[in-house]
């Protein structure tokens, strides 16, 4: 490696998960829950998250939070019991993604050359950390960032690369078919050089994907990209946070932290499942849950304590915490906040939200949405 270029393969590598954002999207499941708290698979997005970097020799973790910190804090605590050192920075104001990087900065212990993993808080992962650490090591990098491939990439940032994989170019979300000139896409895990981290602005929103990655092509900065065909998805939508909890069940996704044995669906201990009730399609259902006789749940997850009744029939949904589903009611793709309840009867497709605490009563309401 070249002269300053050091690294140093037995030091503890560190990682930042950037988990600060409300979740809008995912209202009205994140009304009472940050976003990287809500339980895919009985298991926060968060703690998924830790047990990969762990997986992949991360030791020490920061937690860059804002939106609800002490949700965060009461669950993890110092980390020990997650076999990582956990530590925690909070911001006053929103900073956008590199703005987040560089205000936990003062926290790292790693030297100036060596590799800080950043995650992005909401993305559920199977790709090859360790290999993406190692690609950084080998060409002497000063940033690698995680990429795969999408067939629509419209929604995203698009990168492209070089034959060796120098990263060329940075492209926001195309607005034209034609602008899509890749299908790689940022998948949102890098490898900074510490030193990197901290040249960005500090105390000012930034954004990596605008402002600092493009600044490191224009200085002449090896910044490479990690390919990697492996599973992904941003859990940003409701319908999203759906297919990652079922994919967990079944295996697709994996992650060391999943609370059960992969399957057609996972039951916590504590809920109550009738003899005659259907789950399948890799349906979770949490502690205290209860699933009534006839019931059917397909493709779905019922957070902690959540109840489905008898004869009722739900698919791609996702049911709160202590939130009951009547009798003969039929959901498909629905999202249904903590406490609410969907009285018998009732029949919700695919968009439906109900908000925390809503009831709605049995007079048979029929509602749909293409959202």
């Amino acid at each position: 490696m070249g002269p300053g270029r050091m690294w140093h393969s037995d030091r503890v590598l560190e990682a930042v998960l950037l988990v600060g954002g409300q979740g809008t999207r995912l209202r009205p499941l994140t009304v009472t829950t940050p976003k990287p708290m809500l339980p895919v698979a009985g298991v926060p997005c968060t703690e998924h998250q830790i047990a990969r970097a762990r997986e992949a020799g991360v030791t020490r973790v920061i937690l860059g939070t804002s939106y609800r910190p002490e949700v965060f804090s009461e669950y993890f605590g110092d980390g020990s019991r997650f076999g990582v050192e956990l530590v925690y920075a909070t911001e006053d104001v929103p900073l956008g993604t590199g703005g987040a990087i560089r205000h936990v900065a003062s926290l790292l212990e790693s030297g100036p050359d060596d590799p800080v993993l950043v995650f992005n808080g909401d993305v559920l992962s199977g790709h090859d950390i360790a290999g993406q650490v190692r690609g950084w090591r080998e060409n002497e990098a000063d940033v690698s960032i995680y990429l795969t491939r999408v067939e629509d990439p419209r929604a995203y940032g698009l990168v492209t690369t070089d034959p060796e994989g120098r990263v060329l170019q940075f492209l926001e979300k195309p607005a034209t078919a034609e602008e899509c000139v890749t299908d790689q896409i940022n998948a949102g895990c890098y490898v900074f050089r510490r030193s990197v981290i901290d040249s960005i602005p500090i105390g000012r929103p930034v954004s990596v994907e605008r402002e600092t990655f493009p600044g490191l092509l224009a200085a002449g900065a090896m910044v490479i990209g990690f390919v990697d065909v492996g599973y992904w998805l941003d859990l940003g939508t409701p319908l999203a946070f759906v297919q990652g909890s079922r994919d967990l069940v079944t295996g697709k996704a994996p992650s060391p932290a999943l609370p059960g044995p992969i399957g057609d669906f996972l039951v916590r201990p504590g809920a109550e499942v009738a003899v005659d009730a259907i789950l399948r399609g890799g349906t979770f259902v949490g502690a205290g849950a209860t699933v009534g006789s006839g019931a059917i749940v397909d493709g779905s997850s019922l957070f902690d304590g959540a109840m489905i009744a008898a004869g009722a029939h739900v698919k791609d949904s996702v049911i709160g915490s202590g939130a009951i589903v009547g009798s003969g009611a039929y959901l498909d793709g629905v999202v249904v906040g903590d406490g609410a309840d969907v009285g018998p009867g009732n029949e919700l497709t695919r968009g439906a939200r109900v908000w925390p605490g809503v009831v709605l009563s049995d007079t048979s309401v029929r509602f749909s949405s293409d959202r």
